[in-house]
């Protein structure tokens, strides 16, 4: 590595380990988050034992078991883990001589898409969440389809962020390890 190649986004060079190294930061450091923020469902679970609920709700046993803040643990459990995954892919490919160019515009940035789709993911999870519930109060608890798909959808767009940096990546991967798109 000289020093002309350096790992930032907009117009820059940046190595395949580089690129690795980002991925494998991000993913440790997401994970230790989703691990903190995993203690939003049990809180929630506690408050809610004392809540009462509608009759809709006692008969849809997901929602009674599932906390409306699960979707965005887990997206920052799982994508953190896979961000690991894709980063020693690309520690892997570099240490055994495969991948050797210069990694393309899509891949630099993205382990900064997975990262935004993951931090934004818990925000559309949690302030989404009451933001939704200020416009349709309660609908997680009662059937308002109108709030539940909002929020289900403001949840698919930071996704969608997350899976475009990992398709990014994948699309490097396979490059690096010759195989043909």
């Amino acid at each position: 590595m000289t020093i002309t190649t350096h790992s930032g986004i907009a117009g820059s060079l940046a190595t395949p380990a580089e690129i690795g190294i980002k991925f494998i930061r991000w993913g440790f450091g997401l994970f230790v988050f989703g691990l903190v923020i995993g203690f939003v469902p049990l809180a929630h679970y506690m408050h809610g034992s004392f809540e009462p609920v509608g009759e809709a709700f006692l008969k849809n046993v997901t929602l009674w078991w599932g906390c409306a803040f699960t979707l965005a643990v887990y997206i920052a459990q799982l994508g953190s883990l896979a961000m690991i995954v894709v980063g020693l892919c690309y520690i892997v490919l570099t240490r055994d001589g495969a991948a050797t160019a210069a990694v393309q515009a899509g891949e630099r940035i993205a382990p900064a898409l997975c990262a935004i789709g993951i931090l934004a993911e818990f925000i559309a999870g949690f302030a989404g969440y009451y933001a939704v519930a200020a416009v349709w109060p309660n609908f997680y608890y009662l059937p308002v389809a109108e709030g539940k798909v909002t929020w289900l959808a403001l949840q698919a767009v930071c996704i969608a962020i997350y899976l475009l940096g990992v398709i990014y990546a994948y699309g490097g991967i396979r490059r690096a390890a010759g195989q043909p798109r």
